[in-house]
């Protein structure tokens, strides 16, 4: 991969080498209109007549041998301590007689540098990221109670008066996340019927769809309105998606919409005091589209969830 200041791009490379060759400018020429030396002119020439236009490709700036690379054996060892131990650096460190830098390094290089991205009793990783987008799109409903005309309780506080008024039911958010890149698409609808699920599920894979993401994965929990319901698996058959229920009482394989549902709450739900249930549920549109195209993720490096697809 090039570096973000290098001048020249495959792209530069195959017209610096294209001028040469085939325009018949001499390598002082076309080093100077491409702000390189003639050096580096002379050796992308190189480079295309012994490689072609594979030559032309960025390549790993990873040394070819490093003597003083940690022994395999020593990686091993490593690793089976933080296994058993289930400790971090700064512990493994001493009771291996190793670097803590070294100790992180190798973790690190395993995937296996944060203690809360595995099971703690069992070790069993549960947190992954699938490669492409649309292989799984986890899918969950949150309930949220309806906000009277005037305010909430948040509003007004927990008065007598607030409490006797006539509760006005929910809204069921569902919401459909993305595991690659977190893009989510979002739906408000009175219940939480396998029917509606279904139909939420339809226009959720039309809505990836539209950026060229075919949905071939779904994981849901363990509800009636997802593994009974005959709209919800009739849906997911005509669509030919496959169907990942989480395991019993776990939860946290379906974590990142569990997560993204927590965020939606504290970003968009709590955020500010809203005077009506309607102007809750415009803001809800607005924030989501905020989400995917404009708010920092942490998992993705500070990058949005739109630029993954």
């Amino acid at each position: 991969m090039a570096h973000p200041r290098a001048r020249l791009t495959p792209l530069g490379r195959r017209l610096l080498v294209d001028r040469v060759l085939v325009m018949g400018w001499s390598a002082s020429e076309a080093a100077k209109a491409a702000g390189v030396s003639r050096a580096t002119c002379y050796k992308w020439i190189r480079r295309f007549a012994e490689e072609g236009e594979s030559g032309l490709a960025d390549r790993s700036s990873r040394p070819g041998s490093c003597p003083h690379a940690l022994a395999p054996r020593a990686e091993r060892q490593i690793l089976r301590a933080r296994r058993r131990l289930k400790r971090g650096p700064h512990h493994l460190a001493p009771l291996l007689g190793r670097p803590r830098s070294t100790v992180y390094g190798v973790l690190r290089r395993h995937g296996m540098s944060r203690l809360d991205h595995a099971d703690r009793p069992t070790g069993v990783p549960i947190r992954y990221e699938r490669e492409h987008p649309g292989e799984l799109v986890h899918i969950d409903v949150k309930k949220l109670g309806r906000i009277p005309d005037g305010g909430g309780w948040r509003m007004l506080g927990r008065s007598t008066e607030v409490h006797r008024k006539p509760g006005l039911g929910y809204d069921y958010i569902h919401a459909a996340i993305d595991d690659h890149s977190r893009v989510a698409y979002v739906e408000v609808h009175p219940d939480e019927r396998g029917e509606t699920c279904a139909r939420f599920l339809a226009r959720a894979a039309a809505f990836y769809a539209e950026s060229g993401v075919r949905v071939r994965a779904v994981m849901t929990d363990n509800a009636r309105n997802y593994r009974v319901s005959k709209a919800f698996l009739s849906t997911m058959e005509a669509l030919e998606i496959a169907h990942v229920p989480i395991p019993p009482y776990h939860p946290r394989a379906n974590g990142k919409v569990e997560r993204f549902n927590r965020t939606m709450l504290e970003e968009w739900a709590y955020v500010r005091l809203y005077t009506s249930n309607g102007q809750r549920l415009r803001a809800l549109e607005r924030w989501v589209r905020f989400y995917n195209r404009e708010r920092p993720h942490t998992a993705l490096g500070g990058r949005p969830p739109i630029t993954r697809l």
